[in-house]
């Protein structure tokens, strides 16, 4: 109980001090009530006229930076897929080159046969030949020296005997001496 009295007396002493202070600041009804419906009337304007569009001029930004977002999502989304495009683009040409090297080494080394075959075959040709003009030159070479030898014989013969051999005995002595080189 001793609440509730301590409770009214502060109730009482509130009430004093407001009506004190209300006589203080001269606070009269009539004008408070007046200043009431003043600052409704402009808090309505405000909202209506001020406020609204201000919060629809808002929610236009917050919608363009939504719409800004997105398309920068897109945009990067795109570039990605563009990139791996590129990336695709640069593996295949790249595949494509290494093919063409390949093809290329390929190539050069059925070149490089073809040429060292052509070699080997020239060079082989060459030494045929070297071959066969060594065979013609020891032929001759033999054909004068047998020549040479006839011819000395026939004078050995001529200057051993001391006479002059006629044709035919020229011919014998080289039909002889013709068999005796051949065996």
């Amino acid at each position: 109980m001793n609440h509730l009295i301590l409770i009214a007396s502060i109730g009482s002493d509130l009430a004093q001090t407001g009506r004190e202070t209300a006589a203080k600041f001269a606070w009269d009804p009539a004008h408070f009530f007046a200043q009431v419906i003043s600052f409704s009337i402009v808090a309505f304007c405000l909202a209506r006229f001020a406020y609204k569009p201000i919060l629809q001029v808002l929610a236009e930004r917050r919608q363009r930076i939504a719409e800004g977002l997105d398309n920068a999502e897109k945009i990067k989304q795109e570039l990605a897929r563009t990139q791996a495009l590129h990336d695709e683009v640069l593996d295949k040409a790249n595949v494509q080159a290494t093919k063409m090297i390949e093809e290329a080494r390929a190539a050069a080394a059925r070149v490089h046969e073809q040429e060292t075959q052509k070699a080997v075959v020239q060079a082989e040709q060459i030494i045929a030949k070297a071959r066969e003009a060594t065979a013609m030159e020891h032929g001759r070479m033999l054909a004068e020296l047998k020549q040479e030898v006839l011819t000395l014989v026939v004078r050995t013969t001529a200057a051993v005997t001391g006479k002059v051999l006629t044709a035919e005995d020229q011919q014998r002595l080289a039909e002889e001496t013709r068999r005796q080189l051949a065996a």
